[in-house]
């Protein structure tokens, strides 16, 4: 989904490949932030409220790791901090606060293909019906020796791959001029067990993001009405400052959004394979948290790239 994202929307696991792959992630989000505004990348502060009975329902499984007192980022975010009994108020068990980061992705993404350019980076498009057909399409006119493969929800159809692990996990925002000057998320809501809250405010002007919701295996790209009521009550009663401390009356709305999240059963596909003749390296599958987990796994895509290849092949 083409929105902000921040880094601990959907957390992985304490001790797993996927908690390193976002642990190697956040210094270079951090150094964007620090050294490269342009990146669109900036800090907020960010306030995490879990309440127990979210545990064992679609979004508290999925936000394991942030309903924890004690979560592992803690030792990696600045400023982590245990929320008092008084900001917690009456419906949350436990909470913290810290330092992160959010994204702008309106002005991340053309960031990023600006530095590509700069490298010398060749952008082609085309229509595959096979993975093994992309070694055919290399600006040299030669066979590609490695194709890389990050094609998210198409993993599932693209012939070669057709992974049937590949599924939608459905996500509807709402974008706003309202600022907030914090970054918010909730463990859960009482309106649906695959409903959240959270919102985060973009830099540069890019208005504020109010979320959402996490419906695994619904392929609709069409907005609901009635989630986008509640996901701006949700938002305006975690935040009041949003509005002044008015209703969703006053929220100055931009657009709403649905996106489709590329969520794998099993985890991200990280791994080497050898199709039609062609080095695949397949990197995909990463759910929600694309962008907190990219740098990272982009180093490891990177390694089995090198170990599958020579080190004058035609990438």
């Amino acid at each position: 989904m083409a929105q902000a994202r921040i880094v601990v929307v959907g957390i992985s696991a304490a001790g797993t490949e996927a908690s390193e792959w976002d642990k190697n992630t956040w210094p270079e989000l951090e150094d964007l932030a620090r050294h490269h505004p342009e990146s669109g990348v900036h800090f907020q502060d960010t306030e995490i409220y879990n309440r127990t009975k979210d545990v064992n329902t679609v979004t508290g499984k999925y936000l394991a790791e942030k309903l924890k007192a004690e979560p592992w980022y803690k030792h990696i975010v600045p400023n982590f901090r245990q929320l008092s009994e008084e900001r917690l108020g009456n419906e949350y068990d436990n909470g913290h606060a810290f330092t992160s980061v959010c994204i702008n992705t309106a002005i991340y993404l053309p960031w990023l293909v600006s530095q590509c350019l700069l490298k010398g980076v060749v952008f082609k498009r085309a229509n595959l019906v096979h993975i093994s057909d992309a070694s055919k399409i290399h600006h040299s006119g030669r066979k590609a020796d490695v194709v890389v493969n990050c094609t998210g929800l198409s993993a599932r159809k693209l012939g070669g791959v057709e992974d049937q692990n590949m599924m939608p996990i459905r996500g509807q925002t709402v974008l706003v001029r309202n600022e907030a000057n914090v970054m918010c998320s909730t463990s859960g809501t009482d309106d649906g067990e695959d409903e959240v809250c959270y919102l985060m405010q973009r830099a540069a002007g890019g208005g504020t993001l109010l979320g959402g919701s996490y419906q695994r295996g619904n392929w609709d790209s069409q907005l609901d009405p009635s989630l986008a009521i509640r996901i701006m009550k949700r938002a305006v009663d975690l935040c009041p400052a949003l509005t002044g401390g008015k209703g969703i009356e006053h929220l100055d709305i931009i657009r709403h959004g649905v996106g489709l999240r590329p969520y794998r059963q099993g985890g991200t596909r990280i791994e080497t394979e050898r199709i039609d003749g062609v080095w695949t390296v397949h990197n995909y599958g990463h759910g929600g948290f694309g962008y907190q987990a990219s740098y990272g796994c982009s180093q490891k895509a990177v390694e089995l790239v090198g170990q599958a290849v020579m080190p004058k092949s035609n990438l």
